[in-house]
């Protein structure tokens, strides 16, 4: 018995540390999206362009995450989550300190779709980890880890707004952000599950389409994340373009956001054990509905921020409710469940800041964001699919 309850403890432990080395890998993507959300209106400056050259750049990174996704199943499954998220993690953060060294905006588009590609073979492999870790251990993680994602983007915005405060060139911030996360993606990255190849790794898109309860469930997760993508991307530029704040004010637009998701992601395993998926995410999205409009309507900055911090909260458990119904669905792998519906919630994370900013041209950043409005709606009304059947 001793040496049984010596053995658990020392497993336990294994786990616990590869668990907060997951959380780390979320943290530090969060943080690096968050530095790319706050030079939005740097890079906007920089490269002299206007809404729709901006979105379109945001579509190249849209467009290498296609790509990345393409091949996310197949690497994964050869070499394990884990050293492939160590990898593109690196690379990710490292192409942070690119962003305003480009000669021109050609060689823009080709950075961002870089960015984009290895960001998303990285967000799958360590929603890939967190989801083996979690039919591992039978315990509910996939809230925490997200909320891990949302207080470094949280984090990153707060740094980037006092930075920009400081008076920290743009260039040098964006540099020291990318060694630092580079750092500690590798140093993380140790203490990863050792070999992580997946039984049941994501397939290769294409290889064999998503059916039924998947196809509906992936619609809903990319509606969650084209809204989510837009109040990461376009929240700071809206803040100082619309409403006239100055932008190391209007980096708190995202802080905002951020921190009030991480907030409500933190409860959302409680949360989720308390309510049906079904009510959860319903009140959720029409939270996130009412405080998008009420930032679109009001002048007051303040009160923007209110507005953006329910909308955070609102958003909070869209994806962990949508990846948690995906490992419930009949005749459905759970790993191959959650992986099919993650990278469809990506592509929407990466499509929603172009349509955003095609929009803003033909109208204007205003009217664009009341996308995010009209997909809530969509998705409150759609929430009796959250159980998954």
């Amino acid at each position: 018995m001793g040496a049984a309850s010596t053995i658990d403890r020392a497993v336990e432990g294994v786990t616990a540390i590869t668990r907060w080395a997951i959380r780390s890998q979320f943290f530090f993507s969060g943080f690096i999206f968050a530095t790319w959300g706050v030079h939005v209106p740097t890079v906007k400056a920089h490269y002299a362009i206007d809404e729709a050259q901006l979105g379109f750049a945001m579509l190249a990174a849209g467009f290498g995450a296609l790509a990345g996704l393409s091949q996310a199943g197949r690497l994964i499954g050869r070499y394990g989550a884990g050293i492939v998220g160590a990898l593109c993690g690196c690379v990710y953060a490292l192409l942070l300190a690119g962003l305003l060294s480009m000669p021109g905006y050609t060689s823009l588009l080709l950075l961002l779709a870089g960015f984009g590609l290895v960001t998303s073979v990285f967000d799958v492999a360590i929603n890939t980890e967190a989801a083996q870790l979690e039919l591992r251990s039978g315990k509910t993680l996939m809230s925490g880890m997200h909320g891990m994602f949302s207080l470094g983007g949280m984090a990153g915005a707060v740094s980037g707004s006092a930075a920009l405060a400081a008076g920290l060139p743009p260039r040098w911030h964006l540099i020291l952000v990318a060694a630092v996360m580079a750092l500690g993606i590798g140093l993380s990255a140790a203490w990863m599950s050792p070999k992580a190849p997946a039984t049941s790794a994501p397939p290769e898109p294409g290889s064999r389409l998503p059916h039924g309860a998947l196809v509906i469930l992936g619609v809903l997760a990319a509606l969650g994340l084209i809204a989510e993508g837009a109040i990461y991307d376009w929240s700071v530029l809206y803040l100082q373009q619309e409403l006239g704040s100055p932008q190391q004010q209007a980096a708190l637009a995202y802080a905002s956001f951020s921190g009030a998701m991480a907030a409500a992601r933190f409860a959302g395993d409680a949360m989720r054990a308390r309510f049906a998926p079904a009510v959860l995410l319903r009140w959720s999205a029409l939270l996130a509905a009412a405080s998008m409009s009420v930032v679109l309507i009001t002048e007051m900055p303040w009160l923007a921020l209110v507005g953006f911090a329910g909308v955070g909260v609102g958003f909070a458990n869209v994806v962990p409710i949508l990846f948690s119904a995906s490992a419930r669905v009949p005749g459905v792998e759970p790993a191959r469940g959650i992986a099919t519906v993650s990278a469809a919630a990506y592509l929407g994370f990466m499509a929603g800041p172009p349509v955003i900013g095609l929009l803003a041209r033909l109208g204007s950043l205003t009217a664009a964001l009341y996308v995010v409005v009209v997909f809530a709606v969509a998705l409150a009304a759609s929430a009796r699919y959250a159980d998954g059947r």
